[in-house]
């Protein structure tokens, strides 16, 4: 005779009781308060970036079509600072020598960085210390290192030809040459501002796995076929966002050739924003120079747009 035993059902938990209404109330109360602080604070943040950076710029567009005149009022002017801009000699000049600025900052400024953050990435000891010693230069304020490179490149007892002397060699005239003034500023201007670039550079090789430096090295690559092969591939996002803002700094290049040189000699270091200056603050032509910070702004957004399509393409 077999006994079989009933296991007592168990008694279905109850359902939890519906919110009340005045819960719920509290509750869209309390999410609208939370949403309401978020955007007053983001209101904030844009409202003092529109303040400061949005209203300037069409401000300048503004001042670009009008003969300003703070005394009396301004007026408008039509075309007439952009037929004045494209009747003087120097604008043309100013282009070019941004231009050509532009061109050796690449050549140099673009190469150097990349290189040293190559260099301080095979490091093993004391990588910290060599970090602080790149960065360096970008924590003096920018005159302070124009002035002092202006010494350095004095044509008497500047460091540079004493050196020179030193060696027995020729010493140069450095900024006081029209063929070679250029040329100084670009130097001034990367050794200046490496030191950020170079550390973003650092930055962008620590992410790249050490297995496909492994695995080149197994293939018998050398150190210039792993750079060519790994490094720039592995990088290539970064070197190129690093390019188009390098070109969008240089074109806007003003504080080494207004401390150092005014623009001599012979206007070979007059560039775009320096020709700006002259127009809003020395012939007092508030106008004239926000038509040229205009054809600038149109120029450097164009070379983005056109800059950004390409590469999105290449991607693709």
């Amino acid at each position: 005779m077999s006994m079989s035993l009933k296991v007592p059902a168990r008694p279905a938990a109850p359902l939890p009781p519906p919110p009340a209404p005045g819960g719920r109330r509290a509750a869209r109360r309390r999410a609208l308060r939370e949403h309401l602080t978020a955007y007053g604070f983001l209101c904030a943040a844009v409202v003092i970036f529109a303040l400061f950076s949005w209203w300037p710029i069409v401000r300048n567009v503004v001042l670009g079509f009008q003969h300003v005149n703070f005394a009396t009022g301004n007026t408008w002017a039509g075309l007439a600072n952009f037929e004045k801009l494209f009747d003087d000699p120097l604008f043309l000049t100013a282009w070019k020598n941004t231009g050509l600025f532009t061109l050796y900052a690449l050549a140099l400024g673009f190469a150097v960085p990349f290189l040293t953050a190559v260099l301080l990435n095979e490091f093993r000891h004391a990588r910290a210390y060599f970090r602080i010693l790149v960065y360096l230069p970008v924590m003096l304020p920018p005159v302070v290192v124009a002035l002092m490179w202006k010494w350095f490149y004095d044509p008497g007892p500047g460091l540079f030809n004493e050196i020179l002397r030193t060696l027995h060699l020729p010493t140069s005239a450095w900024l006081d040459s029209s063929s070679t003034s250029l040329v100084s500023l670009v130097i001034v201007s990367t050794w200046a501002n490496m030191g950020t670039t170079t550390l973003i550079y650092l930055a962008a090789l620590q992410t790249i796995p050490g297995e496909l430096y492994e695995a080149a090295e197994l293939d018998g690559a050398n150190l210039w076929q792993r750079l060519r092969h790994v490094t720039i591939p592995q990088t290539r996002f970064v070197l190129l966002v690093l390019l188009l803002l390098q070109i969008v700094a240089t074109m806007q290049v003003f504080t080494e050739p207004y401390v150092m040189t005014g623009g001599g000699p012979e206007d070979s270091t007059v560039t775009v924003m320096f020709l700006v200056y002259r127009y809003a603050f020395v012939y007092n032509d508030f106008g004239t120079a926000s038509a040229l910070s205009l054809l600038l702004l149109l120029v450097l957004g164009a070379f983005s747009a056109l800059y950004l399509r390409v590469t999105r393409a290449a991607k693709e």
